[in-house]
């Protein structure tokens, strides 16, 4: 099988050929999550890897200091429309753009970005099959200078369906009628890992477990073939009209997965924005240990 939108899906071969096209809009948006001692994470720009080696013509998207909510205590929240126009517009990146994302960390935080200038309207974004670990491999150009693009003015058309809250997760656990997917890897979903990274061990009740970082070719650093991933989520999603919201600890590998299940044609998805990061600190919503 093929994947029945393809279109969100770009190959290196494509991208080198189109580098000088005037409406291509290509950036890096690589994150790092570096462990603490006691549990967590702490948030690292890739900005310096950017830096030391990038696309040509590519720029940065900074995810947390642009793209997100940061008066919430949660990070990576979507932001207001208003504020994502601004920080897009800052960027050069217009509703119309043919926006290019990609990352170094198996295209979750391309997907994430992908996913929200999808939310805004701007349907012509797509993600870089491998990233920038297939640019590389294949020995193709780079460049450290500091690429930026001509300010432009994004107007927003926001498609709220394409986010989930805590109510919408909680009516799942009470009533079903949509599917939730969590992802996760495989230790966190069971409860495994003993909850160290988000206080409590353990997944919400009725959800099932496609790990996002399952979903890229270790081999090749790509996205699995289409009647791979086909099946995975055929698995746990077998309606592709059915509601399903994806989730994982701040909505980014979820991003990931909901990306994969747009390529599949799964026709209405939302992503859990704060996930485990506000569902797990909240002791009152119960976690199931397997």
């Amino acid at each position: 099988m093929t994947f029945q939108h393809p279109e969100h899906l770009v190959s290196t071969d494509w991208l080198a050929e189109h580098l000088g096209d005037p409406e291509v809009r290509v950036f890096e948006s690589t994150v790092f999550l570096r462990p603490r001692d006691g549990g967590g994470y702490r948030v690292e720009s890739g900005r310096a890897e950017y830096d030391s080696g990038h696309i040509p013509g590519a720029g940065f998207l900074d995810l947390q200091a642009d793209f997100s909510d940061n008066e919430q205590r949660l990070r990576f929240m979507m932001p207001s429309a208003e504020a994502f126009a601004e920080a897009a517009g800052r960027h050069g990146i217009s509703e119309t753009s043919r926006l290019v994302l990609y990352d170094r960390l198996g295209s979750m935080w391309a997907a994430r970005l992908w996913w929200m200038f999808q939310s805004m309207g701007c349907q012509n974004a797509v993600v870089l099959d491998g990233g920038w670990r297939r640019w590389s491999d294949e020995g193709r150009v780079s460049s450290t200078e500091s690429d930026t693009y001509e300010a432009a003015v994004f107007h927003p058309s926001e498609d709220a369906a394409r986010f989930a809250d805590l109510a919408e997760v909680n009516a799942f656990v009470e009533n079903g009628g949509s599917c939730l997917i969590n992802a996760l890897g495989r230790d966190q979903h069971s409860g495994a890992d003993g909850g160290r990274t988000y206080g409590r061990a353990g997944h919400i009740p009725g959800s099932t477990n496609v790990p996002a970082m399952e979903l890229i070719d270790p081999e090749t650093g790509l996205y699995r073939p289409s009647e791979e991933l086909a099946s995975m989520f055929a698995a746990v999603a077998p309606d592709k009209t059915q509601r399903v919201v994806t989730y994982c600890g701040g909505g980014i590998a979820a991003s990931n997965d909901a990306f994969v299940l747009s390529l599949l044609g799964y026709e209405d998805v939302a992503v859990y924005d704060a996930s485990m990061s506000e569902y797990a600190a909240d002791e009152s919503q119960p976690l199931v240990v397997d």
